[in-house]
């Protein structure tokens, strides 16, 4: 095999950043370059990744964070941007990314942990990862009581100031759940914020929390919600649940009663982890906002 140099850890480097950068749009349609901009992208994730003519060719990028099982922290690494550019498939390249950073990490932290999408479910296992169902969890809506002539106000990516509460509740933010949340993870809410849901975060002055939600016909799809100090998220639920909401879909494990919950059948963005830990629970939802 041609010989191709291994490089990381190099997001202040212009050229490879935005090489590393044109091989993402190309890939999977992202482009990093605003979450760098903003000065978002910090030293919980770093890319290693193969060049040829100093261009990248093949990535797989690593964020540091902490997990919170039940009230135990664990060390948790997530292998996330794992591609390589159409041209320089089968030679390897993903497998040996991935023994590079499994002989770097597994020492140092309790576990690794990544997503997979359908083409690859038979990939991971190789490296002594094991699958993971996760579960939906969901509310009735018909119960929840909801507020009128309440002021929510959209913010806006664009603004410096509204960029700037954004930083500061990712960076101060508490723990969502008490049964499985991720810590120390406020470089991936800000790639959330800026680059997967601009249009959907909503700050709720009342409450003093930033919360990111959709709707989508009968349905409200919560993506996250984001406070400096302890919240309930039912009473959150009540400033942006309308009268044509029936369900409401939880993208994370969420402290509150009468939750109901499934299995995710889907063969996109599945859990793997090396070693297995114990959750604790027979149905773990890591938050949608954690996933690199």
């Amino acid at each position: 095999m041609t010989k191709y140099h291994l490089i990381n850890d190099y997001k202040d480097n212009q050229k490879y950043r935005e090489s590393f950068n044109e091989l993402a749009k190309l890939i999977f349609g992202l482009d990093f370059s605003q979450w760098y901009e903003k000065g978002c992208w910090n030293d919980q994730y770093c890319c290693y990744s193969y060049i040829d003519d100093e261009k990248v060719i093949a990535n797989a990028s690593i964020s540091k964070m902490t997990v919170a099982v039940n009230g135990k922290n664990y060390k948790a690494i997530q292998v996330g941007t794992v591609m390589t550019h159409p041209d320089y498939r089968h030679k390897g390249l993903a497998k040996k990314l991935m023994n590079v950073i499994i002989d770097k990490y597994e020492k140092q932290y309790d576990f690794i942990y990544l997503f997979a999408n359908e083409t690859v479910l038979d990939f991971y296992p190789k490296f002594g990862f094991s699958r993971v169902q996760e579960s939906r969890y969901f509310l009735n809506a018909d119960g929840l009581q909801k507020k009128s002539n309440i002021t929510i106000r959209n913010l806006d990516v664009e603004n410096i100031n509204d960029v700037s509460l954004l930083k500061l509740y990712a960076k101060e933010r508490m723990p969502l759940s008490s049964v499985l949340d991720v810590k120390e993870n406020e470089s991936l809410l800000m790639f959330y914020f800026l680059i997967a849901f601009p249009n959907s975060i909503y700050f709720i002055e009342d409450e003093d929390v930033i919360v990111l939600f959709e709707k989508e016909g009968e349905e409200l799809h919560l993506f996250d919600v984001v406070s400096r100090s302890k919240i309930d998220v039912i009473e959150v639920l009540s400033y942006i649940t309308t009268s044509d909401i029936k369900r409401i879909i939880f993208h994370f494990i969420p402290d509150c009663q009468n939750l109901e919950s499934e299995v995710i059948e889907t063969e996109d963005d599945v859990l793997f982890i090396r070693p297995m830990i114990k959750f604790g629970t027979e149905r773990p939802l890591f938050p949608l906002t954690s996933h690199s």
